[in-house]
């Protein structure tokens, strides 16, 4: 890889590989960090430069996926060296974030990890509840499987390790911890993260474009149902959630 100057001095450019690029915000605190690598995305979205097929944000970082057949790295390092120095190192957010009340049935059958995270934190499993469903908490990038919400974790005592020995299949809906980070799995998929409780919400719209209803920034607050709510929720989707 090689380093690539560039107008803002809160950005630094790298090639990685053939067909992509990494701009990553530096000399920012965190939260400085990803409200400006995510309006990068954004403003490089909106120029719809040849090539280009994938914008991927994360939390301090952004790779832009190009064919190289179309474009190279000089087109588009220019372009995004370009919208960088646009937007500044404080760029204002476009869109105002939406707020999504998800329920959960916690611990049982819908978060068997309940009880070894409560161990693990020295805390009870109703106070584990509370501080997972107490606040706020906001969407930080979309991650994998397809789209997966990962936003920060609730305040916890200390980091949530992952499990010794990951599951082969995790239910879609399920809510999961581990170190400072937490998520929703929007589909079946394999996962070694730690299990709280499970969402009778569908989480992805497959009919829909974009298949989620969710996007960075946005704000989840999870809310506490007893099993025999379950059906109460079945069959809604996150959308219908929206607050």
């Amino acid at each position: 890889m090689n380093a690539n100057a560039n107008a803002n001095a809160n950005v630094t450019i790298t090639d990685c590989g053939d067909s992509a690029l990494v701009a990553k915000a530096v000399g920012l605190d965190a939260e400085d960090a990803w409200r400006l690598v995510h309006a990068l995305a954004d403003a490089l979205d909106a120029v719809r430069l040849t090539g280009v097929h994938d914008v991927v944000p994360t939390y301090d970082a952004l790779l832009v996926e190009f064919d190289c057949t179309r474009t190279d790295h000089d087109t588009v390092r220019r372009a995004l060296s370009h919208e960088a120095a646009r937007l500044g190192p404080n760029p204002a957010r476009t869109t105002p974030p939406r707020h999504f009340v998800v329920p959960v049935v916690y611990g049982g059958e819908y978060g068997p990890d309940l009880p070894e995270v409560a161990a693990q934190l020295d805390l009870t499993e109703s106070e584990v509840i509370a501080l997972h469903s107490g606040t706020d908490l906001t969407v930080r990038c979309l991650g994998a499987p397809a789209g997966a919400p990962m936003t920060d974790g609730p305040p916890f005592p200390r980091p949530v390790p992952r499990l010794a020995s990951p599951r082969t299949r995790v239910e879609p809906g399920s809510v999961a911890v581990a170190g400072r980070q937490a998520v929703i799995c929007p589909m079946p998929s394999p996962g070694g993260w730690p299990l709280l409780g499970r969402t009778p919400v569908r989480v992805l719209d497959l009919h829909r474009d974009p298949i989620t209803v969710y996007q960075p920034g946005d704000t989840f607050r999870f809310l506490p149902i007893t099993p025999g709510q379950w059906d109460d929720y079945a069959g809604l989707s996150l959308a219908d959630c929206h607050g």
